[in-house]
């Protein structure tokens, strides 16, 4: 099946607007509250127009973003870093929010990409129900993939709100999560100068 084919089968299969505030009002009268009360009535609305904007990753394809490449990049055959990427995502466990930064690496091999679209991938795929360490692999396989460089390395560490205001409230404590491919996986001095570099 195409991919065309396959996105208007998910659209029609997609519950409406009605039912995702439906279902906001229900999870609103099982936490104990009125959602008919005057400072509840327009919450529904309100969630399913966040939910839309939070997760807007889902309407995104990494190829788009990455479409656009250059060839002419003067000679240049070091590894290319973009640090400190700020995204804001949601873990997949408890919808709660998760907070941090990216930083991503790769060493071209005959193409570069603008810097802001790295930018653009590590928004599009935080804009996702998340696990932390699938999309630093995530954000690894679409770079990989799409300019076929001689390495890359992702770097993300974040705060989990899942973590820091309920079950142990560990307020603070951060997860850094990273993956190393191509010759960032086997040069040891490279990725340590990778590491060098994000911590300035």
């Amino acid at each position: 099946m195409d991919q065309i084919n396959m996105a208007s089968e998910q659209d029609a299969q997609r519950p409406t607007v009605e039912d995702a505030q439906n279902a906001v009002r229900v999870l609103l009268a099982w936490a104990g509250d009125d959602p008919n009360r005057e400072g509840l009535k327009d919450t529904p609305a309100r969630v399913a127009r966040a939910f839309r904007e939070l997760f807007s990753g889902y309407q995104e394809q990494p190829r788009n973003v990455l479409s656009t490449t250059f060839e002419e990049v003067g000679g240049y055959n070091d590894a290319v870093l973009v640090r400190d990427i700020p995204f804001f995502s949601h873990c997949e466990h408890h919808i709660l929010p998760f907070r941090g930064v990216a930083h991503v690496a790769y060493v071209p091999s005959k193409r570069v990409v603008g810097l802001s679209k790295i930018a653009r991938l590590v928004e599009l795929y935080a804009r996702r129900l998340q696990a932390q360490e699938r999309m630093t692999s995530q954000i690894a396989d679409a770079l990989e993939g799409s300019l076929q460089p001689y390495g890359v390395a992702v770097l993300v560490e974040a705060e989990h709100m899942c973590m820091s205001m309920r079950g142990v409230a560990k307020i603070g404590s951060k997860t850094l999560t990273t993956t190393f491919r191509g010759v960032l996986q086997t040069d040891a001095s490279l990725q340590a100068r990778i590491f060098s570099n994000v911590r300035g």
